[in-house]
C-alpha cells in the first residue's frame, strides 16, 4: 500500500504544525510504514492489533503525546495528537485504535483525575502496559448517552458496577475502562459518572465477542459485560459522584475534532492513490486522467478536500488556544467525515472494477470510512446540535 507526504495537497503548513509537529509526524510516519504496515494485513485478519505493536508505540514516544511529561508522557498538545493521528491515515493503518487511547481516555484522566490517580495511570498508558477504552454506548443507548443502564450502586468503600456495553473500541485489548454508569438513576443525567475499571485487577469483568465489523478490521471493536464487578471508590472521576456528563460534554469536542482528523487525512491518501493510479491505467489508448470527466472531477475533489483542510487546521488552532466551541466541533466531525465518505467513493469509482478489489487500498478505505459517521455521535446528532445554534 502506497503511503504520501502530508502536504498532499500543496499547502503552506498552519502555524499549529511547528518543527516539533512536523518532525513528530515524520517519526509517526515512518514507524507506521515500517512497523505497523508490514503487518497490517495480518492483523486485519485476525481483527486485532498485537499488543507489542503497542508497547513498541509507547517506546517510540506515540503515545500520550500530549499528556505532561511528569506523568509519562510527551508534554505536548492536541497539534501533537494530530501529526500521530494523520500519520496513521496516509500510512493507511486506520484501525491501530491509539487516537482512542491518546486522544479521548487519556484526558479524561488527565483533566478529572485526582493527583494518585494520573500518577498511578497515565505513566502506564504511556509505555502501552494499559490500553485505554470508554465504555459509553449500550445496546440501547449509543449517541443518546443519558439513556445508559449501566448502574455503579456503592457499598462501603466500594462501587458494584452491573451492566453491558457494546460496540467499544480497543475491546479485546484495553485493560484500563473508563465506565459510563448511573450512580443515581433518579436525577437523569446528573446522576452519571465516569468510574475507572483496571480489568486486570477486578473479578465479574467479561469481554464479550469482537465484533464482525464492516471495516476497521483491524481494531478490536467488543462487547463488556459487569457482573457485580467491584473497584475502589477511589476509582471515580472528579470530586464527586454526578459529575460523568458534564465531564463527557467537555471532552466530546476533543473527540469529535479527533474524528475529524482521521476524516482529512483519509481524503488526502484517497486522492493521492487515486491520481497515481489515473496517471498510469489507460483506457482507450489513454490514461484515464487525459479524459476530461477524470480532470474535472478530480479537480472538484481537490477543491473540496482543501476547503476541508483549511477548516480542520483552523479547528485545530482555535482548539489548541482553548476556542473551539461545541457547535463548531459538531461541525467539523460532521462535514468532515460527509466529506471523507464522498470523496473515498468518488476516488473508488475513478478505480473501474479495480477498486472494488480488496488488494487496491481505495477499497479498504471505502469500508473504514463509513463509521466514522456513526460514532462519535451520528452526524445527524451533530446537525441537531448546530441548529439548537441559530
Amino acid at each position: 500500500m502506497a503511503t504520501i507526504p502530508a502536504d498532499v495537497l500543496g499547502l503552506p503548513k498552519p502555524a499549529w504544525a511547528a518543527d516539533d509537529v512536523a518532525m513528530l509526524y515524520d517519526m509517526a510516519h515512518r514507524f507506521m510504514s515500517e512497523e505497523i504496515l508490514p503487518h497490517y494485513d495480518g492483523y486485519e485478519k485476525n481483527e486485532i492489533v498485537d499488543r507489542a505493536a503497542w508497547e513498541k508505540a509507547g517506546a517510540a514516544g506515540l503515545l500520550c503525546a500530549s499528556i505532561p511529561e511528569e506523568y509519562g508522557g510527551s508534554g505536548g498538545t492536541f497539534a501533537h495528537e494530530s501529526a500521530i493521528i494523520e500519520a496513521i491515515g496516509h500510512v493507511g493503518v486506520d484501525g491501530f485504535g491509539i487516537a482512542l487511547h491518546n486522544a479521548i481516555v487519556a484526558p479524561y484522566i488527565l483533566h478529572y483525575g485526582s493527583e494518585e490517580q494520573k500518577k498511578k495511570w497515565l505513566p502506564k498508558m504511556a509505555t502501552g502496559e494499559l490500553i485505554g477504552a470508554i465504555a459509553m454506548t449500550e445496546p440501547g443507548a449509543g449517541s443518546d448517552l443519558q439513556g445508559v443502564k449501566t448502574r455503579a450502586e456503592k457499598d462501603g468503600n466500594q462501587y458494584r458496577i452491573n451492566g453491558s456495553k457494546t460496540f467499544i473500541t480497543n475491546g479485546q485489548l484495553a485493560n484500563l475502562v473508563i465506565v459510563v454508569t448511573k450512580t443515581d438513576p433518579s436525577k437523569g443525567a446528573k446522576g452519571t459518572s465516569l468510574i475507572v475499571v483496571e480489568t486486570d485487577e477486578v473479578d465479574g469483568f467479561e469481554r464479550g465477542r469482537n465484533l464482525d465489523k464492516i471495516g476497521l478490521k483491524a481494531n478490536d471493536t467488543s462487547e463488556l459485560f459487569f457482573n457485580d464487578v467491584r473497584v475502589p471508590t477511589s476509582n471515580l472521576l472528579g470530586q464527586e459522584e454526578g459529575q460523568g456528563f458534564v465531564q463527557l460534554m467537555q471532552q466530546l469536542p476533543q473527540e469529535r475534532l479527533e474524528i475529524g482528523t482521521g476524516a482529512i487525512a483519509m481524503i488526502e491518501r484517497a486522492l493521492a492513490v487515486t491520481i497515481d493510479y489515473v496517471k498510469d491505467r489507460k483506457a482507450f489508448g489513454k490514461a484515464i486522467l487525459d479524459f476530461q470527466n477524470t480532470q474535472f472531477k478530480l479537480a472538484e475533489l481537490k477543491t473540496e478536500a482543501t476547503i476541508g483542510r483549511v477548516f480542520y487546521n483552523d479547528c485545530v488552532a482555535r482548539h489548541i488556544s482553548g476556542g473551539l466551541d461545541p457547535v463548531t466541533a459538531s461541525m467539523a466531525k460532521y462535514w468532515l467525515s460527509d466529506l471523507q465518505c464522498k470523496i473515498v467513493d468518488e476516488c473508488l469509482q475513478l478505480f473501474g472494477g479495480y477498486g472494488y478489489m480488496n488488494e487496491y487500498p481505495i477499497a479498504r478505505m471505502y469500508r473504514d470510512a463509513r463509521v466514522q459517521r456513526i460514532y462519535g455521535g451520528t452526524n445527524e446528532i451533530m446537525k441537531l446540535l448546530i441548529a439548537r445554534s441559530l
